[in-house]
């Protein structure tokens, strides 16, 4: 059986596409006609890709650390508030806002870490559910937000704030590894000297 070959493409013929020469009609594809089709298929590839991205509904659990995020913020805004009834220990008060809110930015910065950070430096964005608050107060809407401001404690309320912070960063650290232990746990001794030392 003889092998067919297809014939050279007609004379002003631009697509490149070979012709049947035993096919009586023309091509009607022309090579802009070919890139707009092709370009059109990637468009709507992208636009279904991204519509199924804008589709995504999943609550996410919140990172693990971002309770302890809360907790020191919370502190940090009960021990400046604390000044205001015992000024008198405004230098030993204001150590310990200053300590728990450079542990509330350490913790958000590791919470972002594992979230990763786009180019434009800007965090990928999901829904997540919301943290749990301490007993008595009410949690930011999200991690780095502020806290609502407190009335002021005393200094024995605010110790016994400490030492739930120091045993919950304890606790937890137990259940994490590397880094995320280590910062617990380094965490967990502050909030134990500001109780035991700072605020006796």
């Amino acid at each position: 059986m003889p092998i067919r070959l297809p014939a050279l493409p007609h004379a002003g013929c631009t697509s490149g596409i070979l012709l049947d020469r035993h096919d009586p009609r023309p091509s009607s594809v022309d090579r802009r006609t070919a890139l707009r089709l092709a370009g059109g298929t990637t468009m709507g590839a992208l636009a279904v890709g991204a519509a199924a991205g804008c589709a995504d509904d999943t609550v996410y659990e919140p990172d693990p650390l971002a309770a302890q995020e809360f907790m020191a913020r919370a502190d940090a805004a009960a021990a400046t508030a604390a000044i205001a009834l015992t000024p008198q220990r405004h230098s030993a008060l204001t150590t310990v806002a200053t300590e728990r809110t450079a542990h509330a930015d350490a913790l958000l910065a590791e919470i972002n870490r594992v979230i990763g950070v786009y180019g434009d430096g800007t965090t990928p964005a999901h829904r997540t559910r919301a943290v749990d608050a301490p007993a008595g107060a009410s949690a930011p809407a999200t991690s780095g937000a502020a806290v609502p401001p407190v009335a002021p404690p005393t200094i024995e309320e605010l110790r016994d704030r400490l030492v739930t912070s120091q045993q919950s960063a304890a606790e937890l650290a137990r259940g994490q590894s590397g880094y995320r232990a280590g910062l617990l746990a380094s965490i967990s001794a502050a909030c134990a000297t500001e109780a035991g030392v700072l605020l006796t």
